[in-house]
C-alpha cells in the first residue's frame, strides 16, 4: 500500500503541474472539493442521454484498470454500476476475470439528469464519499451538459494537487463526449474542459499492479 501510494502521489505532482491555469476547480476547504465543467453539444437531450449509458464510446481508455474503454459497461437506472470487466484473452478467446465499480447510479431521469457516486481513480483507496452530477438543459441547436463532481472526507493527497488533477479528468471526459455528439466549446462564462493529457494520480493500472 506504500508503494501504491507513493508512485500516486508523485504522479499527482507532475499532473497537478501540467494542468492549464484555465482548468481551475469550482471550489475547495480542507475537507474536500468541487468540480463544474459545462459544455454544448448538438445533440437533443435524449441523444445525450443514449450516449452517455456508452462509456466505452467516450471514456478514455488510460483512465481504466485494464488499459481498454471496450470493458466499460452502465445500467441507466438506480442502483445500476458504471463498472469495468477485466478480461484477459485465453486462447483466442476473452474470459472475464474480476471486475470494478467505479461509480454507482443514485438518480437517473431520462433526458435531464444521472448522478452516480463513487470515489474515481486513486480515490477509492481513501476514506471519501464522491458524487458526479450530470446535468441535461435543452438550448437553441442542441444540449448544454454540466458535469459537477464533489468530494470530500479524508484521503492522503494534499488537496491542492489532487483537485487540479481530477479536475484534468473530469474535463477530459466531457470533452471526449462533447466531441462524441458534435461540439465541445464550454459555455459562455464556463471553464474549457481539460486537454486529453495524462492527469495525476489516474494511471489506475500501474496502481493495481503495485498494490498487489
Amino acid at each position: 500500500m506504500k508503494k501504491l501510494f507513493a508512485s500516486a502521489a508523485l504522479a499527482l505532482a507532475a499532473a497537478a503541474s501540467a494542468t492549464p491555469a484555465a482548468a481551475e476547480v469550482d471550489s475547495t476547504s480542507p475537507q474536500g472539493f468541487a468540480i463544474k465543467h459545462q459544455a454544448q453539444v448538438k445533440a437533443s437531450p435524449d441523444e445525450v442521454w443514449e450516449a452517455l449509458g456508452a462509456p466505452n464510446r467516450w471514456w478514455d481508455s488510460r483512465h481504466s484498470f485494464t488499459g481498454d474503454a471496450d470493458n466499460f459497461f452502465m445500467d441507466m437506472q438506480a442502483g445500476g454500476c458504471f463498472c469495468e470487466r477485466i478480461r484477459v484473452t485465453k486462447d483466442g478467446k476473452l474470459e472475464n476475470r474480476g471486475s470494478v465499480e467505479h461509480m454507482r447510479v443514485v438518480y437517473a431521469e431520462p433526458g435531464k439528469v444521472l448522478r452516480m457516486v463513487g470515489a474515481l481513480g486513486p480515490l477509492q483507496s481513501e476514506g471519501v464519499a464522491a458524487t458526479l452530477s450530470v446535468g441535461l438543459k435543452p438550448v437553441d441547436g442542441g444540449t448544454r451538459i454540466t458535469f459537477e463532481y464533489v468530494v470530500g472526507g479524508y484521503m492522503r493527497y494534499p488537496i491542492d494537487e489532487i483537485a487540479p488533477a481530477v479536475d484534468g479528468v473530469i474535463g477530459q471526459q466531457l470533452a471526449r463526449l462533447a466531441k462524441l455528439l458534435g461540439g465541445g466549446a464550454s459555455s459562455s462564462g464556463e471553464k474549457k474542459a481539460g486537454p486529453a493529457e495524462k492527469p495525476a494520480g489516474t494511471d489506475e493500472k500501474k496502481a493495481l499492479d503495485d498494490e498487489e
